[in-house]
This record gives C-alpha cells, structure tokens and sequence, in this order.
C-alpha cells in the first residue's frame, strides 16, 4: 500500500535526526550549567549546602522533629542591678534643678520651719513677689529636708526636694542657737555642701530666713571661687578684712574648693566647739593663700541683714534675719518686711523713686 510505504518511508528516512537532536541540546544544556556553575562556585557550595539541609529536613524522623522542637535558646544573661548610690537620689535630684552651667539653689529645712504660716511660706512667698524674674529661679531651687516631716512638708509646695537622712539628732524641733544638736545641724550642713561640689555641681545656699526680692547672680562675681554674705562689710568686696556669714554663700565647684572644705572640716576639730561660720573666719587667711582662692564679700547694700540692713529698697536683692535669735522672732519681722515689701511693688514708679517705703523700724531684731 502506497500509503502505508509512504508513512513507513517517512519514518525510517529521519528516525536518527530526532535523537542526535536531544542529545546536542542535552549537551549545550550541561555546557551551559557548568559555565554558570563555574564563575560562581561560592553560589554553588551555598546551592549545594542548602539542598542538603532541605533533604535532611525532609528525611527527619517524627521523633527527631518532636525532640528538635523542644530545643530553646539559651537564656541571656540576667544583667546585674545598677549599684545603689551612696547618695540616694540626690543626683538625680540636682540634675533636674541644675542651670545650665551646673549651679543650684538651695536651702535647708526641719519640721519646725514648714508649718503654715513659717519660714518655709515666707521664703517662698519672697520669690513670687520678687523683681525682675527671680521667681523663675525657684526651678533651680533644692530644698534639703532633715527630716520625714520637713520631707513631706516640702513635697506638698516645691517640686525639688531631698532628704538628707541622718542619724543622732532629732532635727525636728528648733534648734537653739549654738546648742549641741545646733552645731550638729551647721557643720553636717557644711559637710552636705562639700558633697555636692565633689558631684560636681555649683551652688548658692540660701538660709530658709533670707528673703529673696531680686537676682543676686548679678551681684557674684565671675572670678570668684567663693562668693559669702557679711554681717559687716568694710567697702572692699576682696578684702579678708570683712565679717562672713554663711547663711547665703556661693561656691564654685572645682579641686580647689573641695579642698577648703576639706580644711574647713577639720578645722571643726583644731577649734573644737565653734560653729563652721566661725571656724571658716578663723582659717580664711591660710587659705586663701595655700589654695589661692578668690574670696568676695558682698556688699550689703544688695545682699543684706538685720546686721546691717540696707535700707534702699530700689537695690535691695536678698535681707537675711541675721543678727535675730529665735524662730518666733524671725517670724514677726520678716513678715513685717514681706508686707513693706508689697506694698512697695504695687506703688506707682513714682512714689517708688520719691523714697516713700521703708521697712518698719524697730522690729524684735530689725533696727
């Protein structure tokens, strides 16, 4: 049959070119692949890994899978507490109220001086009726408590407060001046002041009895180390010649000063029985010399006392109740001056400059 011959022609004529044909491209197929392969053989010894790990996968037993997925990471290491500070949170503390040049304020409290009504309302009360912006000073302002009852009085008026937690002394009554538990008070005072220039910080302290009518930084020199009240000043602000008084003192932090109150603590043991403003009277001269220490006296003209009270309202910055025994009578003539105060500020900038206020005179200490 001429049309099965034709088909059984057809076949046998080309039966040959099919498989030479698979078996060229099957070449060119693994000539390629070894090319590739070849200008990348980290690709292939990863390629090769990977499978390997797929097929020993799939080759798992269900046992060894169950196992495997019982396996946890091992647990991080636990990281150790931070070490309590021997400070407590007083870094923390004045960190928060710190200027920008690491200055503070600050002052120091007991129970006795936060009731209603005392100390601790009055200063207070100085700030926010004060001139030129010296209530924004109260953000820079630490209050030191002495005790739980002072602590709690302070949290309940003022956002930067510590307790300074000490031992020995019940500091929450008042302490008469120059009695024991009183001496304890100053030089533990002075000891808290070295601690926080050994952290770093400046401060001006500020006793609570001091009133606070305009910024006194103006009146702190740039060059001083120490900037100290006087109960008496002689004229010359450089002079050792004149008469501290500690209850409002500037120091800047630095190895010198830290090393004063080194000396200046153990002078409390040379001059047994003295308190520190008497002790830092008694080594000035030595140490202004051995430490080269600028010491100003400020003038009491800006930064006044009952001791020698400025009576020029239009300079006055601070009015301390030095010179006064007594919480009682503190208490009356500091408010006395807080209502002159007043008073003052309301008047019209004419009667202001015309001299009409003065502070009531006599007081139980002011004179």
């Amino acid at each position: 049959m001429k049309n099965g011959e034709a088909v059984g022609g057809g076949g046998g004529g080309s039966s040959i070119s099919p498989l030479v044909s698979f078996l060229l491209g099957a070449a060119m197929a693994i000539v390629c692949i070894l090319f590739v392969v070849s200008a990348s053989p980290g690709r292939r010894l990863a390629d090769i890994s990977a499978w390997s790990n797929a097929t020993a996968t799939a080759e798992d037993t269900p046992q060894e899978v169950a196992a495997a997925s019982n396996i946890t990471a091992a647990p991080s290491p636990v990281q150790a507490p931070a070490p309590v500070s021997a400070y407590g949170d007083l870094e923390e503390v004045l960190r928060r109220a710190a200027m920008k040049d690491r200055t503070v304020i600050m002052t120091q409290i007991n129970a006795a001086w936060t009731k209603p009504g005392s100390l601790l309302d009055l200063f207070l009360e100085s700030f926010r009726t004060g001139e030129g912006g010296v209530a924004r000073l109260l953000d820079h302002l630490v209050i030191v408590s002495m005790d739980p009852a002072a602590y709690e009085g302070c949290q309940a008026v003022h956002r930067h407060c510590y307790f300074l937690r000490t031992t020995g002394v019940d500091y929450r009554s008042e302490k008469m001046f120059m009695s024991k538990d009183y001496l304890e008070m100053m030089w533990g005072r002075n000891k808290f002041q070295q601690t926080v220039l050994q952290l770093g910080y400046n401060f001006l302290f500020t006793d609570v009895d001091v009133m606070w009518f305009r910024d006194p930084f103006r009146h702190i020199s740039m060059g001083a180390d120490m900037a100290i009240s006087t109960d008496v000043f002689m004229g010359d602000p450089y002079s050792l010649g004149n008469f501290p008084n500690g209850g409002f003192l500037f120091v800047r932090s630095s190895n010198k000063t830290v090393e004063l109150y080194r000396s200046w603590q153990q002078g409390r043991w040379r001059f047994f029985g003295k308190h520190e403003q008497d002790v830092f009277n008694l080594i000035k001269h030595e140490q202004a010399a051995r430490l080269q220490l600028t010491i100003q006296f400020l003038d009491t003209t800006y930064i006044s006392g009952f001791c020698q009270l400025s009576k020029d309202l239009d300079k006055i910055c601070t009015l301390h109740a030095n010179c006064c025994v007594g919480l009682a009578a503190k208490l009356h003539d500091l408010r006395s001056v807080l209502d002159v105060w007043t008073n003052y500020t309301a008047a019209p900038p004419e009667d202001r400059r015309a001299g009409k206020f003065q502070w009531n005179l006599p007081g139980i200490c002011i004179h």
